[in-house]
């Protein structure tokens, strides 16, 4: 949604593959209708790799610009996810396994944007946790302490290749695929 400085929430992820999405959508609906948490169907399911700021509208183009150019020097690389996770006391995940080149992508183009487009990470001390967020914000304490217990020790596994980065983009339904850019290096 573009803000009347002309400014539009961004943030850049990792998508996995539909049928990933699907399991992990079917996830979220599950805590929508059981739990009432329903703030992570607002966003297709994905890994955050840099966290949301606000962009210039009229400077769309050089930011499309440095992410192509970062994610062609770039290899795609193995995610696998392997249970659940939380952030007690309002968050539950999809735990996605810290590998080395997960942590090197995510480290490396947070400062390759904050080098080429001043883009800062508003939490500088927090540490890269990967995930993908099943219910989170409007889940009370309650209803987390409920859900915990149900999927603290559920098995759930998934790998896949990620050969993309994806920025997404704010509007008044949510968070929205903009751009998709192919990690196109062939060395690892």
């Amino acid at each position: 949604m573009v803000k009347s400085s002309g400014r539009v929430r961004h943030f850049i992820a990792i998508l996995p593959p539909i049928a990933i999405q699907q399991e992990a959508t079917a996830l979220k609906q599950h805590f929508a209708e059981r739990y009432n948490s329903r703030a992570a169907l607002r966003s297709p399911p994905h890994i955050t790799l840099v966290p949301p700021f606000e962009w210039r509208m009229v400077d769309r183009d050089r930011l499309i610009h440095a992410l192509v150019a970062f994610a062609r020097d770039r290899a795609p690389f193995t995610v696998e996810i392997s249970g659940f996770g939380a952030f007690p006391p309002r968050v539950i995940y999809l735990n996605v396994l810290p590998t080395p080149a997960l942590m090197t992508i995510q480290r490396d183009l947070v400062a390759d944007v904050e080098k080429h487009l001043a883009i800062r990470d508003r939490h500088p001390g927090r540490p890269f946790r990967p995930h993908l967020t099943l219910a989170f914000r409007d889940l009370t304490p309650a209803a987390f302490r409920s859900a915990w217990p149900c999927f603290a020790t559920q098995a759930q596994h998934a790998t896949f290749t990620a050969d993309a980065l994806t920025l997404l983009t704010h509007s008044p339904l949510g968070w929205q695929v903009d751009q998709t850019m192919r990690l196109q290096s062939f060395l690892t």
